[in-house]
């Protein structure tokens, strides 16, 4: 693995621990006011955003690769509203898919055929994850401040079942 993809690597690493906890810090947030589906839903996206670092880090032990922890910054704590939650939800993940598409750039500009190919799953993954948020920010501005619809959509995240590990 070269320097550049490595440390571009171990960036990434942070990113997906920073997202693992600005998805903790939603779910206290949400558990905080009492909507408790909401705070599931935000438990399993912490959980995804840790598999999402392990297999970073598992991908540069597999390539020679050395794996530098930094400080993850702090993230939010308090919020409006959950339309606002999701709405941070939705622009966090573009920022992601931003990140991963910079990583891709990377590996065709460093003819890393092994890292491109590793980096794939995560730009489907990326798909999907700004997919659901959009379609959550889109349900909360129908809801308005309809109280009873609130929980009915709480009750439904709050269904959201873990995904397999590994995915």
């Amino acid at each position: 693995m070269n320097g550049k993809i490595e440390q571009a690597f171990n960036e990434q690493i942070n990113a997906e621990y920073y997202s693992a906890y600005l998805y903790l810090s939603m779910a206290n947030h949400f558990a905080n006011v009492n909507l408790e589906g909401m705070s599931h839903w935000m438990r399993l996206q912490w959980s995804e955003e840790q598999e999402h670092a392990l297999k970073f880090i598992d991908f540069v032990h597999d390539r020679g690769g050395t794996v530098k922890l930094t400080a993850v910054e702090g993230p939010d704590t308090e919020w409006d509203s959950p339309l606002a939650v999701f709405e941070q939800v939705l622009e966090h993940e573009q920022k992601v898919t931003g990140l991963i598409n910079d990583l891709v750039d990377l590996a065709v500009a460093e003819s890393d055929h092994a890292s491109n190919a590793f980096l794939q799953w995560f730009v489907s993954e990326q798909v999907e994850e700004e997919a659901t948020a959009q379609g959550i920010v889109d349900k909360l501005k129908i809801i308005g401040n309809s109280g009873a619809a609130l929980l009915m959509l709480d009750a439904q995240l709050g269904a959201r079942a873990a995904a397999p590990s590994g995915e």
